[in-house]
């Protein structure tokens, strides 16, 4: 059975998946200072687990797959004699793989994978196969341009992600409060500082002023991104995840209105769109079955 690893920032997770989508072993470990050991130590922990044979294929899936830490985690997993393969798929990529294999869209063959929480990334599945463009930076949604203003943080990390990830959200509702308005939040946490992205969706989901205001101009941002996606892929099946997938969270919901402002009625007519299914497990399920299809 293969195995998926999902490489972000802050920590690999490694499933071991059978062929009907099934989990059966698990791991997540801190990336820390060392990602490529913090993957030889996740794969470790689920072949143990899962007393896998040596030969089982191994995909890697990763919020940059063409980066530095990347290369150095699948160069380190094959000097150790670890069958991976070498082209890692975005995260992105591989959640919309594992959402159209047994996910929230199984069967379809067109899909956009779109999440927002503390990062903002999209995946694109074009024909049943994972499109990552010349370089594997599709669907980098985070850089955006929605603004025609010009920010140091739009520099950084892409317009989108400085508005809609958690930190956007939670910078936009602190100005908010600074600039005059009462929240229930602020007397919450007393110290502005603590406020955290789900403080202000709680709030907003029970109807406090600022917070809904603050989720209703993130939604915008979101349907424009969107959109902008699905005018260009046309795509069956739009899949919303992160934020977006909790059932309780107002966001899928504004999100899914935004959009349909934006489209002309025959291609809103024609979209599915729906909550993401698999949570956090989608990216290195998709990555599992990447390297189980390419074997």
């Amino acid at each position: 059975m293969p195995i998926g690893l999902d490489i972000d920032h802050l920590r690999v997770v490694a499933l071991r998946v059978a062929d009907d989508g099934t989990v059966d072993a698990r791991a997540s470990i801190d990336v820390g200072k060392d990602v490529a050991r913090a993957a030889r130590t996740a794969l470790g922990k689920v072949r143990k687990t899962a007393g896998a044979a040596g030969g089982d294929a191994v995909g890697v899936a990763s919020i940059a797959p063409d980066g530095k830490e990347t290369a150095a985690a699948v160069t380190a997993l094959q000097q150790d004699g670890v069958p991976v393969d070498s082209n890692a798929i975005s995260t992105g990529a591989a959640a919309a793989l594992a959402e159209a294999w047994i996910g929230a869209v199984k069967g379809a063959r067109d899909v956009v994978y779109f999440s927002v929480s503390d990062r903002t990334m999209a995946g694109i599945l074009r024909a049943g196969a994972p499109f990552g463009g010349a370089r594997g930076r599709a669907a980098s949604v985070a850089w955006l341009a929605l603004n025609p203003i010009e920010r140091e943080d739009y520099r950084k990390i892409g317009c989108l992600e400085a508005e809609v990830a958690a930190q956007g959200i939670v910078r936009r509702f602190i100005w908010r409060v600074k600039a005059g308005d009462t929240s229930r939040v602020q007397h919450e946490v007393g110290d502005l500082s603590a406020v955290t992205v789900d403080h202000v969706l709680n709030a907003a989901r029970d109807g406090d002023g600022v917070s809904v205001s603050v989720v209703r101009d993130t939604a915008k941002y979101i349907g424009m991104a969107a959109a902008n996606v699905v005018a260009i892929l046309d795509p069956e099946a739009l899949v919303l995840g992160g934020f977006m997938s909790a059932d309780r969270n107002p966001l899928f919901d504004l999100v899914r209105t935004e959009i349909g402002r934006r489209l002309p009625r025959p291609m809103m007519d024609a979209l599915t769109i729906v909550r993401a299914s698999l949570g956090d497990d989608a990216a290195a399920v998709g990555a599992a079955r990447f390297a189980s299809a390419r074997r």
